[in-house]
């Protein structure tokens, strides 16, 4: 049982980037889907999520427009789309999942029980 993912890379200002959460043993669409990023040695930024149930996703002011979180149930994948890159996203991203009761998703990291290892991306010119 473990999320992969992937899809880090550099690059440009105003340039889009597309990360995969592949999750393996377990079905994803039972799930919740957060997406972070570490920000300091101890601290991980939240910045997007979909729920189980329907789909839903909510997402902080600091990318909301310029991020979007997609779900392929028979790929057993979770996508995060960085739309319009700029510098300060520059982070490891990390996907985790969870199961709630109202099928919603959460922004805070200590409520997802499981995690993938963070792939790096470098937005520069």
């Amino acid at each position: 049982v473990q999320l992969q993912a992937s899809g880090g890379g550099l690059v440009q200002p105003g340039g889009s980037l597309r990360l995969s959460c592949e999750a393996s043993g377990f079905p994803l669409y039972y799930y919740s889907i957060g997406w972070f990023r570490q920000i300091s040695d101890n601290e991980r930024a939240w910045v997007g999520c979909i729920g189980s149930l329907n789909g839903t996703q909510r997402y902080p002011d600091a990318v909301k427009g310029r991020f979007a979180i997609s779900k392929d149930n028979p790929r057993n994948t979770v996508y995060l789309q960085l739309k319009i890159a700029e510098p300060e996203d520059t982070a490891v991203y990390f996907c985790a999942a969870a199961s709630f009761v109202d099928g919603l998703c959460r922004s805070r990291d200590s409520e997802y029980e499981m995690w993938g290892q963070g792939t790096l991306v470098t937005v520069s010119s």
